[in-house]
């Protein structure tokens, strides 16, 4: 690339793994984050199939496991908390809605920023505004700090990206909303889950989720509902709890517990959901990363591993290639069948989700059921594996320590 000066937005999952293989590669990393500090909690997310391949390369697979939170699958609950289906976290080999390796995605994200350290330099508690690229490279504007320039700058900031928003175009243009709202917090309640996810459906398309989290009392909550769009500043989280709690008013089993609880939540997190669909990821010297270029939603478990192999092939391809150009184009190929498949939604979309009716919640939770049994069980497992999987190359980069 000539400059070999790389700036990332986005200091979360994909960022720093990529600062971890590139400074691996004899890069100088520069990472820009918005919030003040790495963030801490989060909810859970998942380590299959080939992004726990690039975990393992990194040698970090050992740390993962280490603060793993245990679930024993996930389970739907009627209103009065009766189990209706079940998934045993082992049902497809560890590969399925609950995966063998289940991890808060603060903890994650620690073990990464830890481990691109001490060579990648952090600025936190800023953001970029403004990019201006040439045939040599960028310069880039903070909103805090000084301008600098660089060789390559990667957007890996999340659905929201700053970044493609410069380099791309308007957030309303390149993010397809699916008409689901989300929310995710972290409650000290004294709820007797067992072990299990627990997932409570109720009419007109609402969804709420009790989890255990990894600290004794700990619940990792998410309240979901199916609306058009709804204008709110996002910067207004009370507005946004009160949105939450007026949608879910009346809903039966924990609701009202999880509700009241939200209000002192310090963690609260709310978005729309949505996709980001992308003909190509680069546009000179700009690349998108993870969900900035390819947010597959929630809703598919795979947004984890498209960032951690996505943050491997990206690093892998500048560090081969001779022409970042070249890196670029292959980036794009490798990823572009493994994200198709990332993005695709599993069977009735947002309705199988958060289905409408009373007679739809009941046909879900026998659709659950079926899970179980053989054959469909045996389907489901291929399935589940083909989805998390991608032939990474071996780019023979050193596993730092």
């Amino acid at each position: 690339m000539g400059n070999t000066d790389v700036l990332i937005s986005g200091g979360g999952i994909a960022g720093p793994v990529l600062a971890y293989w590139l400074r691996a590669a004899g890069f100088a990393v520069t990472i820009v984050e918005r919030a003040p500090a790495p963030r801490p909690g989060g909810q859970t997310v998942d380590l299959r199939g080939a992004g726990r391949t690039v975990v393992d390369r990194m040698g970090l697979l050992d740390r993962a496991r280490a603060v793993t939170v245990h679930e024993r699958g996930m389970a739907m609950v009627d209103r009065a908390g009766r189990f209706k289906a079940r998934l045993p976290a082992d049902s497809f080999g560890g590969e399925g809605i609950v995966s063998e390796i289940e991890i808060l995605r603060g903890d994650l994200a620690r073990i990464f920023y830890e481990a691109s350290l001490p060579d990648a330099e952090y600025l936190f508690d800023d953001t970029v505004t403004g990019l201006d690229q040439d045939d040599d490279g960028v310069s880039v504007a903070f909103e805090k700090s000084a301008p600098r320039r660089f060789g390559l700058v990667v957007g890996a900031d999340g659905l929201h990206s700053a970044v493609r928003a410069l380099a791309f175009g308007p957030e309303s243009d390149l993010v397809r909303p699916l008409g689901l709202y989300t929310t995710w917090f972290t409650v000290m309640e004294d709820m007797d889950l067992g072990g299990w996810a627990q997932m409570y459906n109720a009419p007109g398309g609402l969804v709420a989720l009790a989890r255990p989290g990894r600290l004794p009392g700990e619940v990792k909550a998410g309240l979901s509902f199916r609306s058009g769009p709804i204008a709110y500043d996002r910067r207004d989280i009370a507005a946004q709890k009160d949105i939450v709690a007026r949608r879910f008013a009346g809903a039966g089993w924990e609701v009202p517990r999880l509700v009241r609880a939200m209000a002192d939540a310090s963690d609260f997190f709310f978005e729309p959901v949505g996709q980001v669909r992308l003909d190509h990821w680069s546009r000179g010297r700009v690349v998108l990363l993870g969900d900035a270029g390819y947010c597959p939603t929630p809703l598919t478990g795979l947004g984890t591993s498209l960032a951690l192999v996505g943050a491997y092939v990206l690093a892998g391809e500048l560090a081969t290639c001779g022409d970042h150009r070249a890196a670029l184009r292959n980036y794009d190929r490798l990823m572009r069948p493994y994200v198709s498949e990332a993005q695709t939604l599993p069977p009735g979309g947002v309705g199988g989700f958060a289905p409408s009716s009373a007679l739809a919640i009941r046909m879900r939770a026998a659709s659950m059921r079926a899970m179980t049994r053989w054959p469909v069980r045996n389907m489901l497992a291929a399935q589940f594996a083909k989805a998390g999987n991608i032939a990474l190359p071996d780019y023979d980069l050193p596993a730092l320590r």
